[in-house]
């Protein structure tokens, strides 16, 4: 049974799925088509970019603990990122991180979850420009989906966005649901918020 969040939403994860081991968080979007002049050039499509950042004590304490599509798998192998979309075409999932939880070390306790546009300002783009958007998290035992959070919000001019979190909360594995825009134009710009 799959849980609809709304912003703000905590769920655990670990108490109703009892034997949950390894998610997949799922990200997706579809690009808005804008309109264009007869003579205007193609616009770049929008390549949203999703990583994870592992944080010890809440803190980002090394540039390896950021997974993303130059840093595909977590030194740990407790996180992976499948591989970059760069145009958000096709149905279901665009990009996935797979978050192995019982490999996760015990010093990492929060586990950001996050997409920036590439090059956003460069493109002069933002993610008032993408609809569809969401994030989902899955049982990867047997592809249920345990929850899933729509974004239905407008965001001009924000060029990054954090989608939630997964945390440890006294043994047990739990997800917040955010959906924060920002405007870093970087992964590294948004990372530094955790130093």
């Amino acid at each position: 049974m799959s849980v609809k969040l709304q912003k703000g939403q905590k769920v655990s994860l670990s108490k109703e799925n009892a034997g949950l081991s390894k998610i997949v968080v799922g990200l997706g979007w579809d690009e808005v088509e804008q309109p264009r002049g007869f003579f205007a050039p193609k616009a770049k499509p929008i390549d949203c970019d999703a990583f994870a950042i592992l944080l010890r004590s809440g803190k980002l304490t090394d540039n390896n603990d950021i997974v993303y599509f130059g840093n595909l798998t977590h030194f740990t192998q407790s996180v992976q990122h499948l591989g970059d979309n760069l145009t958000g075409a096709g149905d279901g999932d665009d990009e996935e991180i797979i978050i192995d939880l019982n490999a996760v070390p015990d010093e990492y306790d929060r586990i950001i979850i996050a997409v920036n546009i590439y090059q956003a300002q460069q493109r002069k783009q933002h993610f008032g420009m993408i609809k569809n958007a969401f994030i989902r998290l899955v049982d990867a035992r047997n592809n249920n989906e345990m929850c899933i959070y729509n974004l239905t919000e407008n965001y001009p001019n924000q060029t990054a966005m954090l989608f939630g979190e997964v945390y440890r909360y006294n043994g047990d594995w739990k997800f917040n649901a955010i959906g924060q825009g920002t405007s870093d134009n970087t992964i590294g710009e948004f990372a530094k918020r955790y130093l």
